[in-house]
Formats: structure tokens, sequence, C-alpha cells
């Protein structure tokens, strides 16, 4: 177990890059950029960052040549030949060599294109432009140098002993979140907090803690790839909002193809993988809509993630929708993801177990949970993103379960709310 608070104190001295590995990244953006590359290999598509939490002004906080410094050794990384090794030769989700020859040599050659970078009103203005099986590939990695670099600015200014009492009390407060955990009867919990860490090397710990404190019935595994293969635990996840949302923007002008779009992806998913990679994420253009106009074929998928929408009314509405399709929910899985705690995640399995399968993707309040452990809040995580916003030239919507979410020009989220059906919305606090 490493000194964790003398390894930070040593940041200073630069021999610390925050991604070292093209395996820091979670296992789900590999899963995408496998069907990404074998059917929509030529698609252009550009990503951006988008600070939700306005009042923090990230590009006044860190700085600019660390951040380059930082992106540019990221780009200067390949898969050594031990890392593909563990890709081509493991066991995902009881199949093996689930990403296939093809994509692998793909892979081992990759390397992360180029970015623009500036500054904007005290925010970072960073963009990815290129071929989409690239560009999405920058979405972790960005978003953990950012977090990580925020980290590291506000720990500068603290001495060894001072870094000792800080991890001392972050680890309690974990270790305390995990005792609690072990009270739920049948949980199943898996890391999901790669993208807002504190940094690589506490997320490491905390992939070790609920190893440690939970066990292998519970505790399922890590999304971060490079950990998995450390620690031999399980990679996990599925896919997220960005296939849909570059689908249906692919669309073009065709209502009846942009209403189907969230479906075609569901079916080239389906026809990619198999067993418990076939899990739902209704909400880009609205749950409800969605779950009315789903296909018959769906009702044999293992479940669905319950994301943007609050996750009691979310759950009983997939109860619904599985009762409605002839299923028995208790055979049926439903994943929470969005902005969990340990609080949340006790309210959530009081009032569903029994009722269905229940898992759990634990992120930002696992892996950097160190609000009011330094004056002012200047540990206190944010919620910062990494979103597709263009693909052909043609910007990219997501409409989401709270608005507060949504994204895209006003006259294409007008038109997307008509096709999709989607009325009056609740906004609700974006947690983190």
């Amino acid at each position: 177990m490493p000194d964790l608070a003398t390894r930070v104190y040593n940041h200073n001295f630069r021999i610390d890059p925050i991604v070292r590995s093209l395996l820091d990244t979670d296992f789900y953006k590999l899963l995408m950029a496998q069907m990404i590359f074998r059917r929509h290999r030529d698609v252009r598509a550009s990503f951006a960052i988008q600070n939700r939490s306005v009042r923090v002004r990230v590009g006044d906080e860190i700085d600019l040549g660390a951040l380059r410094e930082q992106l540019d050794h990221a780009r200067t990384l390949r898969l050594s030949r031990g890392e593909s090794t563990w890709l081509r030769g493991n066991t995902f989700y009881g199949k093996r060599q689930i990403l296939s020859s093809e994509f692998m040599a793909w892979f081992e050659e990759f390397r992360l294109p180029d970015y623009e970078l500036e500054t904007r009103d005290g925010q970072v203005a960073l963009t990815f432009h290129g071929p989409w099986v690239e560009t999405t590939l920058w979405e972790v990695p960005a978003l953990a140098i950012l977090n990580e670099l925020r980290s590291r600015a506000v720990l500068r200014d603290l001495g060894k002993f001072e870094l000792q009492v800080l991890y001392a009390r972050a680890m309690t407060r974990v270790w305390e979140k995990i005792e609690r955990l072990k009270r739920l009867p049948d949980l199943s919990i898996a890391d999901f907090g790669t993208r807002r860490r504190h940094g690589f090397l506490w997320q490491d710990w905390c992939v070790q803690a609920m190893s440690e404190g939970l066990g292998p019935k519970s505790f399922l595994g890590t999304s971060n790839c490079l950990i998995a293969q450390r620690r031999e635990v399980e990679a996990v996840g599925t896919n997220a909002h960005e296939l849909p949302m570059v689908y249906a923007a692919l669309a073009g002008d065709d209502d009846a193809a942009l209403a189907a779009a969230p479906y075609a992806v569901l079916a080239d998913w389906q026809q990619d993988y198999e067993g418990n990679l076939l899990v739902i994420l209704p909400d880009t253009y609205g749950t409800t809509g969605f779950l009315r106009h789903a296909p018959d074929w769906l009702t044999a998928w293992t479940g669905i993630r319950i994301d943007s929408k609050d996750p009691i009314e979310g759950g009983e509405e997939a109860l619904a929708f599985w009762r409605a399709r002839g299923c028995d929910p208790r055979e049926k899985l439903a994943i929470f993801s969005d902005g969990l705690d340990i609080a949340d995640i006790e309210r959530i399995h009081a009032h569903f177990h029994g009722r269905m399968r229940i898992g759990y993707g634990w992120g930002t309040r696992l892996t950097n949970d160190f609000r009011g452990l330094v004056p002012d809040g200047r540990l206190d995580p944010i919620s910062v993103v990494c979103k597709v916003v263009s693909a052909e030239r043609r910007p990219t919507v997501k409409l989401s379960d709270n608005p507060s979410k949504a994204q895209g020009p006003a006259e294409e989220v007008a038109r997307y709310k008509r096709v999709f059906g989607v009325g009056e919305q609740a906004a609700l606090p974006v947690s983190v």
C-alpha cells in the first residue's frame, strides 16, 4: 500500500504524469469504440469540455501550461505488450476476445489525436476534432487530467503532515461508507469513478478498500481498465448517451429516422455484444417516451440503467415497463448510477430490494469525496463533463430526464422535443 501523502507531496517535483496508460480509461469507452470502429469508422465527431459547476472558474484554478503538458504526455501513450495481452486474452462478462483481433490491431497502433485549448471567461475551452473512433477516447483521460490538476493545485500548498491528516480523514470517510454498505442485503456495486476522481492513486486506493471491505460477492469491479488489470478485479461497463446522440445527428432532417435512432443503436449493440452488456440506457431523449415506444425485443434485455431521473421514480417506471410487457421484474436488473452517495444507495435499496435485481455504479462520491476537508471547499468535486457536440458537422442534442443536463442549439432541442414527445420537465440539481 503506497504512502499516499508522500506520493502526492512528490507531485511537486513533476515525477508523476496523471495518465500513464491508454488503459487508464473506462471499459465502456473501449466497448463503444469497437462498435464505432466496426460500423462508423469514417464518421467525424467533435467533443468539448463543459463545466456545469459554473461558479467554479476552473481555468483560473489550474495552470494552462501544466494542462497542455499533461495532454501532450497522454498523446505519447501506446498500449504496452502486457496491456494488449490482457485485453486480448482476458475474459470479460464470461466471454473471451470480446474485443476482436481487428479492433485490437488498430488499438495497438492508436494514439490520442490533437486538441484545441484556450480559456474563456475563467473556464477551460478544450475541444477534440477528428474521426469519431479517435475523439471518443479523449473523454475519460481529459476529464481525469482536469480533475487531478485541480486537486494538485490545492494540495501543492499543503505540507507532508497536513497531507497525511487529509488522507487519513478521507480514508476514514470512505471506510465508514463501506461499513454501511456491508449492512445491505444482496448488494452489487462497482466503481464508476474514473472521470471525476481526485486522482489515480486515490481511485486505486478506493478500489482496494472496496474489494477488501465488501468482498467479491458485493464488489463487482471497476470501470477503470488499468486498475482492473493491476488489482485483478472485473472491468465493468456497457455504453453511454454518446451513441444515440451521434446516431440521432446522423439521421439529419428525417424525423422518422431521428425517432428510430435510439433503438437503432441498441439493435447494433445487440448484434455486437451479448450477455450482461444488454443494459438499456433510455434517458437520452426521455425515459418515458423511450419505454412507451420500445420494440418488444428489448424486453429480452438484461436490464436498464437509471441515470438522470429521480432514482425512485425511474425505478418504478422500469418496474411498470417490465410488468406491462409480461416480464417478471425480479428477473430483471436496474443499475443506478447518477450522483450516488451512501444515503442514496441505502434509500434506493430499501425501496427496491426484493422487487428486482439491483446494481450500483458509484462514482464521484466514492473517488472524490473530500468535501469540507480543506477550507472554502477547494477540494469539493465539480460537475465537469466531456460530451460529443457534433457529428458530421451536425450538432448533437441531449434532452435527458433532467433539463439541467440538456445540450444542443435551442432550435434543435425544440425539434427533438417535438419528435420524441417530451413536454415540460422539472429541473433537478445536477448531482456530482
